[in-house]
């Protein structure tokens, strides 16, 4: 492997990756996927669409997921820096309804990656963030899903400074709570 370091945390299958970046004067290079490293960490999935998002600082995106066609993601910020979060949706998880964030950022060039059956969102911390993300499935815009970015069950501890004004979709604002979602 050696090109790629993989933590892990307390929820089963989700990974920080941090790629080696070799650079000198004239700046850096790094693999941001090679299919035989990240099989290797244990990501071993086939993916199937790119995508890249803008944002302003206090954008704040989320809870999504896909209900009949999960994605596993991919992600990093390619410019500023977001805190990024998944939430364990899986029904027979022992870790069901907790979540896990990690800073993502250019500097720091880490990627997050979330299997199948989670929630995803994150919050833009710098002044601007270009966030790209590879996923498992394509988009199905009727198939959408989410939940409330401050459910208080959940608990998740955005880093949130003083004085910072929050900017939500309009959808954003509308998800259920994790127990609205589920029933239970």
């Amino acid at each position: 492997m050696g090109k790629i370091t993989v933590e892990t945390c307390h929820i089963e299958g989700l990974k920080v990756v941090t790629p080696t970046v070799f650079g000198d004067n004239r700046g850096y290079f790094m693999e941001t996927y090679n299919y035989n490293d990240y099989k290797e960490a244990g990501i071993d999935e086939v993916f199937v669409q790119d995508n890249q998002s803008s944002s302003r600082k206090g954008v704040l995106r989320g809870l999504h997921f896909q209900k009949e066609y999960p994605q596993g993601k991919l992600v990093r910020a390619v410019r500023g820096e977001v805190f990024d979060v998944a939430v364990d949706l899986r029904k027979d998880s022992p870790t069901f309804g907790q979540w896990y964030g990690v800073a993502l950022s250019e500097e720091n060039k880490k990627q997050f990656f979330i299997p199948k059956g989670f929630a995803h969102g994150f919050l833009v911390l710098s002044d601007y963030a270009e966030f790209a993300y590879k996923c498992t499935d394509f988009y199905h815009p009727n198939d959408e899903g989410g939940l409330i970015w401050n459910d208080a069950e959940i608990g998740i501890k955005w880093p949130i400074p003083e004085g910072m004004e929050l900017i939500f979709s309009e959808k954003d604002q509308k998800w259920p709570t994790l127990k609205e979602y589920t029933g239970k």
